[in-house]
């Protein structure tokens, strides 16, 4: 985290200012950005390569927690990265089978392979989910390197050839780069007597961790931000050089021009890579495969838990205004084809309340459903309270449904292991969030790591003027006194 200061956005406009085909994009570990990255790229013009760089055992299991180091003692700044943990593999999906494969691979490194912050893939993962995907030998953190580094040329070919083995002649590529750094130049000749010696192919590769070569200072502080340091720590993690920025293509071939063939291989995976998201917008139906009685199918077991959950919630006569608005609903959630995804919701609340667990009543815009209420999905009648169900969906712009669930936190766990059981553990998944730095942490994190007391950071954030329906000012924005959300704040002398 914290080390790429490049938005997707910026990246894909770059690369269409520069008039580059397309760009990949290849995350540490994660492939969280992959769907905006390829939405960003498809507006832009240029085409989204899909890639990831894994972090993949070092010749242990997935499974397996022990640290392994390859070298001598004094080999240690060399070997494994991590004091033994991982090496770097960079993989590319040429299809879009290639992509789910990331997908999954990225997934069991995470559930199966978590070891410390690093979701570690292994060599079984790797040959289980091949299909669709390109694999380079990787950076200086990849195994082959690493191996050549400590000068073992045996065990770097041995490396390079199972990789090639599991993932195909046709799909391996051995990786060359130069930022300019001295663990690049180390073993950049023994790279290419192994492309030699395999007649593989090379492909050149340049990290991109910022758009623009002027934005490596905004890295940098990212850098500190992450590991709390100041800017002005000699000692403080740092990335050498400043080649770490979308270099257009007259730079790269200026930079291979002893090895054009390097080059010449981007644009040949550019034009093999073919992704394609299939979007709910597209017709896609995502929807939960909900079990229903013989005889039955969702639509029709749906329309009868609705009815069976009016009659309980109002014992003595649903009153004409409920059922009018219940219909409307019904009809809603029929034509969009959400009734196994309310089934499924109910279904695991309900579960939860017989056990003794509790549930939140209702939160956000799901709470103004009648046909939520009549469920048990929540405990609010919408129109005692005026609440809008098209604010929850609305049938002249297609969303996803989302209901926000509180569990009890010290039984949440009983709710997952039930809906693993029930739905099979392949099926559900936990989803991350991230938080985004705004401008009063960006503020009081620059004041920090640039060596100002607390108290400065402090100053600033006060001297904001206050937020405009729940938005703070950007950062931009201070500085713009054109800017509206300027209004209200102050200066500091």
């Amino acid at each position: 985290m914290l080390d790429g200061a490049a938005k997707t956005k910026a990246m894909a406009q770059e690369a269409a200012r520069l008039g580059q085909p397309a760009i990949g994009l290849t995350d540490h570990g994660y492939l969280f950005g992959a769907f905006d990255f390829y939405t960003n790229c498809k507006n832009a013009g240029v085409k989204p390569i899909i890639g990831l760089e894994a972090y993949v055992t070092p010749g242990t299991s997935r499974f397996d927690r022990q640290k392994v180091l390859w070298g001598e003692p004094w080999q240690r700044a060399d070997d494994v990265s991590a004091g033994g943990s991982y090496n770097h593999l960079t993989l590319i999906a040429y299809n879009t089978t290639g992509m789910h494969n990331l997908f999954r691979l990225g997934s069991y490194a995470s559930t199966d392979g978590q070891f410390g912050k690093w979701p570690r893939a292994d060599k079984e993962l790797l040959s289980q989910f091949h299909e669709g995907l390109i694999v380079f030998t990787g950076c200086p953190s990849g195994a082959v390197q690493t191996r050549l580094r400590l000068g073992q040329w045996d065990e770097a070919v041995a490396e390079a050839a199972e990789l090639r083995d599991i993932f195909g002649a046709e799909n391996f590529y051995v990786e060359v780069m130069d930022h300019g750094i001295d663990i690049e130049r180390r073993t950049h000749q023994q790279v290419l007597e192994i492309a030699k010696l395999m007649n593989a192919p090379l492909v050149a590769t340049n990290d991109a961790h910022y758009v623009k070569r002027d934005d490596r200072k905004i890295q940098d502080a990212l850098l500190c931000i992450n590991s709390g340091s100041r800017i002005n720590d000699p000692d403080r993690f740092r990335f050498d050089g400043d080649g770490y920025y979308i270099r257009s293509s007259d730079e790269m071939r200026a930079l291979w021009s002893e090895l054009p063939s390097a080059c010449d291989s981007t644009l040949e995976i550019a034009e093999r890579c073919d992704v394609h998201f299939t979007t709910t917008k597209e017709g896609a139906n995502y929807m939960p495969d909900f079990p229903v009685p013989e005889g039955e199918d969702k639509t029709s077991w749906f329309i009868k838990e609705v009815e069976r959950g009016l009659r309980d919630r109002f014992p003595n006569g649903i009153p004409d205004a409920v059922r009018k608005q219940a219909q409307y609903e019904e009809d809603v959630i029929i034509s969009m084809g959400f009734p196994g995804y309310f089934l499924t919701v109910a279904d695991y609340i309900n579960w939860a309340k017989s056990q003794g667990i509790r549930v939140g009543p209702g939160r956000g815009s799901g709470a103004g459903s009648m046909v939520a209420y009549a469920m048990k999905i929540t405990e609010l009648n919408p129109l005692d309270h005026g609440l809008i169900f098209e604010r929850f969906l609305n049938p002249e712009r297609i969303s996803m449904p989302d209901f926000d669930v509180d569990f009890d936190e010290r039984r949440r766990d009983e709710v997952i292991a039930y809906v693993k059981r029930k739905y099979g553990e392949d099926r559900i998944s936990q989803v991350v969030t991230y938080g985004t730095i705004k401008t009063k942490q960006a503020l009081k994190d620059s004041a920090r790591i640039l060596g100002k007391d607390f108290k400065v950071g402090e100053q600033l954030t006060k001297a904001l003027p206050p937020a405009i329906m729940g938005k703070d000012i950007t950062v931009h924005g201070i500085f713009d006194e054109k800017d509206k959300a300027l209004r209200g704040g102050r200066r500091i002398p």
